[in-house]
């Protein structure tokens, strides 16, 4: 499989990608307010969330041209506080310049928004995508069971971030059984069971009910008339990693591999315009897809490349 590393800034990298060229796409854009990574043209230090939502609907109309007409967009993106005040004295323990430089966040006022609001990032983002013509198809809980301490005692700690499954079609391609998760054992006891005729056993007019649901004796279900597999929920438990680079913000592998499994077939081609440290590059070497990042941060192309190899451009 081959990789390949563009040091250039989303929007014209893609815009020199030719169309329908890559199977899915898997990234998470910078943050708003959270970060200033000291980049002239980065995103998430713009004015008002509003700015800041307009440039990345700029970048993902470019994604939506590239990605095959049975493509699909896998978008990690979390919420911001409005009104977070000053960061002057903040340390972030996996960044010696502690902020990154801001000392009063660019959340400290938002039209429309009071102090200690969120702001509602992910779904402004969701629903300026489906405006835009992509096909909003699932909000996708990212739960974490070591999430980063908050010092708040007014509300519970956030543990979650979204991530949003958006296809380019009405139809696309999405392998379901390839990241199946595997029934209760009293799952399947139940549906050994059996279950009688009873007032709801009938089916219903107009609708077809499940073979699995449909009223049987006991012993008429055996285990190999049983799949070991359910269809995948919309929460995913999954931890975040250490990560010793120089990178503060990477989502951890198993995130990605979990979305390439099921939007990317053998093969085929994963794009990440906000390639970070190579998170997605990682994970598609390892499922033997090919990938593409774009990065707009020289350190952090060199991180990617040292950490996964691929050619940079």
């Amino acid at each position: 499989m081959s990789g390949t590393i563009i040091n250039r800034d989303a929007l014209y990298a893609l815009r020199e990608l030719p169309a329908e060229s890559v199977h899915c796409c898997v990234t998470s854009p910078p943050y708003y307010a959270l970060r200033d990574y000291g980049l002239d043209a980065q995103i998430g230090q713009e004015k008002t969330p509003e700015e800041y939502i307009r440039r990345l609907i700029d970048v993902f109309h470019e994604v939506k041209r590239v990605l095959r007409s049975d493509g699909t967009l896998w978008l990690n993106i979390a919420d911001t506080y409005c009104g977070t005040g000053s960061k002057g004295g903040y340390t972030d323990p996996k960044n010696p310049k502690g902020r990154n430089g801001q000392a009063v966040s660019l959340a400290y006022r938002v039209e429309g928004c009071k102090q200690k609001d969120l702001i509602g990032i992910p779904w402004m983002l969701a629903f300026a995508l489906r405006a835009d013509g992509w096909y909003l198809r699932s909000d996708i809980i990212w739960q974490k069971n070591n999430p980063m301490p908050e010092s708040c005692k007014d509300r519970p700690s956030r543990c979650y971030e979204h991530i949003f499954l958006l296809a380019k079609e009405k139809s696309y391609y999405y392998d379901g059984l390839a990241i199946a998760e595997p029934i209760a054992p009293t799952t399947a006891k139940r549906y050994k069971a059996g279950r009688g005729v009873g007032k709801y056993g009938k089916d219903i007019p107009g609708q077809t009910m499940q073979n699995i649901n449909r009223p049987r004796a006991a012993g008429t279900f055996t285990d190999a008339d049983i799949s070991p597999f359910r269809n995948k929920r919309d929460v995913w438990q999954i931890n975040t990693v250490p990560y010793k680079g120089g990178h503060f913000a990477a989502f951890p592998p198993k995130l990605a591999e979990t979305c390439i499994l099921a939007g990317c077939l053998e093969g085929g081609t994963v794009l990440d315009p906000f390639f970070g440290s190579g998170t997605t590059g990682l994970a598609a070497e390892r499922l033997n897809r090919n990938y593409i990042g774009i990065e707009l941060n020289t350190e952090y192309c060199a991180l990617a490349r040292a950490r996964i190899g691929g050619e940079t451009h």
